[in-house]
């Protein structure tokens, strides 16, 4: 057990494998709109405008595209009022709020961490350019 063909004889995914299906929804849930615009849900149905406004620096086009993704994997639903003009709203759904947490766990740990991370950055830059050493092997 544990073994590459264990768990595909089993059924079960292997996301280091690089045909396991399950690497699509990592692409999608590493993304960070997608983890803003979940976040953004949270608390109930939005509308189009309102993510938009609170997703600073998002575009329409790739508001639009983040959440017809999400929809298509499951994870929002998209509601459509027949008023004029046409009102929509989009919803997490359950298999949605089952990753949500996760989400909402990494952005608030860029958050905390954000000034650790900027003095590493900064620290990395500013060190002198060091020259690889060559490899020496044993004979």
């Amino acid at each position: 057990m544990g073994t590459t063909s264990d768990l595909r004889f089993y059924g079960g995914a292997d996301a280091y494998l690089a045909k396991c299906p399950s690497r699509t929804i990592l692409d999608v849930l590493a993304n960070k709109w997608t983890m803003l615009v979940m976040g953004a849900l949270a608390d109930g149905p939005v509308r189009f405008g309102q993510l938009r406004r609170r997703v600073d620096g998002i575009t329409q086009k790739m508001l639009t595209q983040t959440l017809r993704n999400l929809e298509r994997d499951g994870l929002v639903t998209r509601a459509l009022y027949p008023t004029v003009p046409p009102r929509v709203e989009y919803s997490v759904t359950e298999l949605g709020r089952s990753v949500l947490g996760l989400l909402t766990s990494i952005r608030v740990w860029s958050e905390v961490n954000i000034n650790e991370v900027l003095a590493a950055r900064y620290a990395y830059d500013e060190r002198p350019e060091q020259d690889p050493e060559p490899i020496i092997t044993a004979s």
